[in-house]
């Protein structure tokens, strides 16, 4: 799977809304992303693991 990189948008209740890089966006689910991520977060998304980018 290709890599990808977003930035966490907002967070509602039990979802983070992102955007790619590329302009998508995408609905995850809070407990599939790294603990700590908050809004303006970068995250990497390769083989479906989630990291936090440092800045």
């Amino acid at each position: 799977m290709e890599t990808a990189y977003y930035t966490v948008q907002t967070i509602n209740g039990d979802y983070a809304y992102l955007l790619s890089d590329q302009g998508v966006e995408n609905q995850v689910a809070m407990f599939l992303l790294p603990e700590g991520t908050d809004v303006g977060s970068r995250l990497k998304c390769e083989d479906f693991q989630w990291t936090l980018v440092e800045p």
